[in-house]
């Protein structure tokens, strides 16, 4: 099933959490994906906090035209929960 991401929030150590059209937010570390000659450049933290999503397309994208497939970032994300929510809600 195709996902969109709707918005994504950096945070710390290479973290992402993402909104997708579900209506779920998700937290995705990021590092695994670093590699390559696309994706050194957000190693850096200050780049790496660049992340913007591009709508047209559903995902997260960089000012270097990096960006991952959101049906890869969903598969892999975990859950968001918040202090104190019910882990069975969901």
């Amino acid at each position: 099933m195709l996902r969109e991401i709707k918005s994504a929030y950096p945070v710390k150590d290479y973290h992402l959490i993402l909104e997708f059209d579900t209506g779920e937010y998700k937290i995705i570390d990021l590092r695994q994906f670093l590699k390559g000659p696309v994706f050194e450049p957000l190693k850096d933290p200050s780049y790496f906090k660049q992340v913007k999503v591009d709508h047209e397309a559903g995902t997260v994208t960089w000012p270097n035209g990096a960006d991952l497939d959101p049906d890869v970032l969903y598969s892999r994300s975990l859950p968001l929960r918040l202090p104190g929510e019910d882990i069975a809600q969901g």
